[in-house]
C-alpha cells in the first residue's frame, strides 16, 4: 500500500479522487473497493484513510490485495470529516467522489457523475438515488423515497428538507476548498454543514434520480442516534446564523426550522426517558415539545402517561418484542445483501 504526498491538480492527475474514511468497516470495505475497480470510467484514484480504527489489522489484511491500487493513509482517531480533509489535502483529482466504505457503486457511477460535471459547469456537486439495504425495514426502498430531493437545491430546500442531499456526492474540489472542506468540531451531518457553505458561496448543487449507489443502513451508524443527531443540526442552525449573511426570508425559514429542531430534540428526549423508565422526565420532554409541534398523537401519548404510565410501558414493550422478532424473521428470508 501506498502513502501520498500532496500534489497540485496537472496532466499526470485522474480526473476523480475516491474518498473513503475506514473506521469498524473491514467487512465491508472489500466490496466498496471492488465496486469502484467495476466502474466503466478508470481515471481515478482511492484513498483509503484508516481513522485510528480499532479493526486495523483485519481492515490492512482486506486492503492488501489492492496496495498497488489505492493509496492508504492511517492516522490516530479524529472523526470522519478530519479522515474526509486528510484525503482532501492530498487528492490529484479536480473531482472528488465521497463513498462510505459500507456502501457500494453500480458499475456506471461515474460515468454519470463525471459525465454530467464535464457537461455542466454551472454544477458543483451532483448526487443520485441510492438503493437502501441491511435494514428489513427499508429494505427495497431508494434513498429518495424516504429522503426526497424536489426543485433546486438553495439553502431554503435544505434547511427545510424539501432537498436532503447525501453523502455519496461527486463535487468539483476546487469549491468545497474554497468553502473550508468538512466542519471537524461536528459529530454528525458534517456534510449538511458542508452544502449550506457550498451554496451560500454560490455553488450548485444538482442531482439525477438515477439509482447508483446502493447505501447500506446500519444501526451503529452515527446518524442512528436521533439525539446526538438533533444537536448538532441546532449547532450547524446556530453556526448558520452567525455566519451568513442571510436576507430576511433565509433568516426567517432558519428561525422558524431552529423552533421546530427544538421541539423534536425535546420529543427525541422524551422517548428517550421513556425508554429509561423515566415516565416523570418523559411528560417533562414531551409536554416542551408539543408547545410547538400540537400533535394529537403525542398529547394522547401525555394524557396515558399520567393515567396509567406502567400499562403503556408494557404495551411498548410488547411492541417492541413483536417488531424485533419480525424483523429476525426477515432476515433469515433473506439472501445475504452484502455479498
Amino acid at each position: 500500500m501506498t502513502t501520498a504526498s500532496s500534489n497540485n491538480h496537472n496532466a499526470n492527475s485522474p480526473v476523480v479522487s475516491v474518498i473513503m474514511p475506514a473506521y469498524c468497516v473491514a467487512q465491508y470495505i472489500g466490496q466498496a473497493v471492488n465496486s469502484v475497480f467495476r466502474q466503466t470510467f478508470t481515471d481515478y484514484e482511492i484513498i483509503v484513510v484508516n481513522d485510528g480504527s480499532p479493526d486495523t489489522d483485519e481492515l490492512e489484511r482486506v486492503l492488501a490485495p489492492h496496495r498497488e491500487r489505492i493509496v492508504y493513509l492511517k492516522q490516530k482517531n479524529a472523526g470522519v470529516s478530519a479522515a474526509r480533509n486528510s484525503a482532501i489535502n492530498i487528492a490529484r483529482g479536480r473531482y472528488l467522489a465521497l463513498l462510505d466504505p459500507d456502501d457500494w457503486w453500480e458499475p456506471g457511477y461515474l460515468a454519470v457523475e463525471v459525465g454530467k460535471l464535464d457537461s455542466d459547469p454551472t454544477i458543483d456537486v451532483f448526487y443520485p438515488n441510492a438503493f437502501l439495504v441491511g435494514d428489513p425495514l427499508t429494505a427495497g426502498k431508494t434513498y429518495m423515497d424516504l429522503s426526497p430531493s424536489e426543485g433546486e437545491v438553495t439553502f431554503e430546500s435544505l434547511i427545510t428538507e424539501r432537498c436532503q442531499v447525501p453523502i455519496f456526492v461527486t463535487m468539483r474540489a476546487e469549491i468545497v476548498k474554497r468553502a473550508g472542506m468538512f466542519d471537524e468540531s461536528l459529530r454528525i451531518s458534517q456534510d449538511f454543514d458542508l452544502w449550506l457553505r457550498l451554496v451560500k458561496l454560490g455553488g450548485r448543487i444538482a442531482y439525477t434520480r438515477q439509482v447508483l449507489v446502493h447505501r447500506r443502513r446500519r444501526p451503529e451508524g452515527l446518524s442512528s442516534d436521533e439525539i446526538a443527531l438533533c444537536k448538532d443540526i441546532l449547532l450547524i442552525f446556530d453556526k448558520a446564523g452567525r455566519i451568513f449573511d442571510l436576507n430576511p426570508a433565509e433568516r426567517k425559514v432558519l428561525e422558524t426550522e431552529q423552533t421546530r429542531r427544538r421541539a423534536l430534540l425535546e420529543l427525541c428526549q422524551g422517548k428517550q426517558a421513556f425508554l429509561d423508565g423515566n415516565v416523570r422526565m418523559a411528560l417533562h420532554h414531551l409536554t416542551r415539545a408539543n408547545a410547538s409541534l400540537r400533535s394529537p398523537k403525542i398529547e394522547a401519548i401525555i394524557i396515558a402517561l399520567r393515567a396509567a404510565p406502567r400499562l403503556l410501558v408494557r404495551v411498548h414493550e410488547t411492541r417492541e418484542r413483536l417488531r424485533a422478532m419480525g424483523s429476525r424473521m426477515i432476515d433469515r428470508s433473506l439472501p445475504s445483501l452484502s455479498k
